[in-house]
């Protein structure tokens, strides 16, 4: 009888490990293209690659600013004069709901958006993906860095 149970006791641990290295993959698979949805913005903001970033907003796309929100055509306006220098992103968290993938992150850069010098201190974002039958677009995003005084 002692073994039936061990060998009960033994499968269930077994099940139990391999359910959590399945979600761990899973976490790791949404990390990934959560950052790299988002390494690819950042690239694009840097190159100026407006026709790029235009072609990723999701129609309804709305961004804050410590200045107030915008829709798609003003981001775009904002981006067009966006000066960025050397920039370092960091400490990604990415959720998976649904059709959206949800990324939080900091970001160290030196940024002029209009015509004021934000601070180069890490600064917290958020960028919202929302997927699409023609892949995943871009549908918000949220600049927590304050604009210096």
């Amino acid at each position: 009888m002692k073994v039936g149970k061990f060998l009960v006791t033994m499968t269930i641990v077994f099940l139990v490990i391999g359910h959590t290295g399945a979600i761990a993959q899973e976490s790791n698979t949404e990390l990934s293209v959560g950052e790299n949805l988002v390494r690819e913005l950042w690239n694009d903001f840097k190159t100026q690659n407006i026709a790029a970033l235009q072609s990723k907003m999701a129609p309804g796309f709305q961004s804050i600013h410590e200045d107030g929100a915008r829709d798609a055509e003003e981001e775009l306006k904002l981006l067009k004069q966006l000066n960025l220098g050397d920039y370092t992103l960091s400490n990604f968290k990415v959720t998976e709901v649904g059709p959206s993938i949800i990324v939080s992150y900091f970001v160290s850069v030196g940024e002029t958006i209009d015509a004021k010098r934000l601070s180069s201190e890490p600064a917290a974002r958020l960028t919202i993906f929302l997927k699409t039958d023609s892949g995943w677009q871009w549908i918000a995003h949220a600049n927590l860095n304050p604009l210096k005084q």
